[in-house]
């Protein structure tokens, strides 16, 4: 999967542990140590993809990309860090309540473990990412204070319209919480629907002058409680690659996709990025 998203363009790849935490794991009956394991997996797959990528590319052969920019752009090992909802597995990273039980004191020390063993596995970013409340984005940045941690970071919220994440804090607020924090190199959104992003780059530039990614979903609806993406009412928004361009004037610098979207999305963000790329590493 890795290597489709990498010949389809992407400079990015994240690894498969948004879900992923020790405590689930161990709550699925592997032990500590077979949850670390795997944790560590996820990042050493994604860097074993990069190095068969490059040496394709990079091999004497005509299969190389002819576009010379193209061929040796940056490629990046981000590791996801999903919500606290996501370990839930509930929903509510799509909400943001945790309830009054939950403080930043309960989410650092949910997270701690998971971030460490992340980086210390060798990625090259945190991506802290569908952040649904203001609560755990200044867990998040207390967290990466506290344990010292100088692998730069992505905040990627979560959002409901153009200026409010999921739990209805304001994104401005939470972008000021990312902005304060040293160790994050880019702020923006994910998992949201495309018709909400132009608003919302407006939003996250009167907060922060870091970097901004974007990342939206298909624009659909998922319902947690029978695990199903649905159509949302109005236009459809699965192809939002022709408002890359708009994004960018907009003052967006990072694009990708999120839910319900594929290799063929992030190859349609190359091409409108690079320009048309004829050929690919096979």
């Amino acid at each position: 999967v890795h290597l489709d998203y990498l010949d389809a363009g992407a400079n990015i790849i994240l690894t498969a542990s948004y879900q992923a935490t020790v405590q689930g794991f161990e709550a699925k009956g592997f032990s500590r140590e077979e949850g670390v394991t795997m944790l560590k997996r996820s990042v050493e797959i994604a860097r074993e993809a990069r190095e068969i990528y490059h040496d394709r590319c990079t091999k004497d052969s005509s299969d190389f990309v002819r576009n010379e920019r193209f061929r040796k752009r940056p490629i990046l090992i981000a590791a996801s860090v999903g919500s606290y909802g996501a370990y839930l597995a509930d929903g509510s990273e799509y909400v943001g309540d945790y309830g009054d039980a939950v403080t930043v004191q309960t989410l650092k020390d949910f997270h701690r473990e998971r971030v460490k063993i992340l980086v210390d596995a060798g990625a090259d970013l945190i991506a802290f990412e569908t952040i649904p409340n203001k609560l755990e984005a200044q867990a998040y940045a207390e967290l990466l204070d506290e344990e010292g941690i100088e692998t730069p970071a992505w905040f990627s919220f979560s959002c409901k319209d153009e200026c409010n994440v999921v739990s209805g804090d304001s994104i401005f607020e939470c972008a000021s919480i990312a902005d304060s924090c040293r160790q994050v190199a880019a702020v923006g959104v994910n998992c949201t629907a495309p018709r909400f992003i132009h608003g919302l780059i407006s939003s996250i530039k009167k907060a922060t002058s870091k970097p901004v990614l974007v990342y939206p979903n298909s624009g659909e609806t998922y319902i947690a409680e029978s695990n199903q993406w649905v159509k949302s009412s109005g236009l459809a928004e699965d192809d939002f690659v022709p408002y890359i361009g708009k994004w960018r004037d907009a003052g967006a610098s990072l694009f990708g996709g999120c839910c319900r979207t594929t290799p063929n999305t992030i190859r349609g963000i190359a091409e409108a990025i690079y320009g048309k790329v004829q050929d690919k590493c096979i």
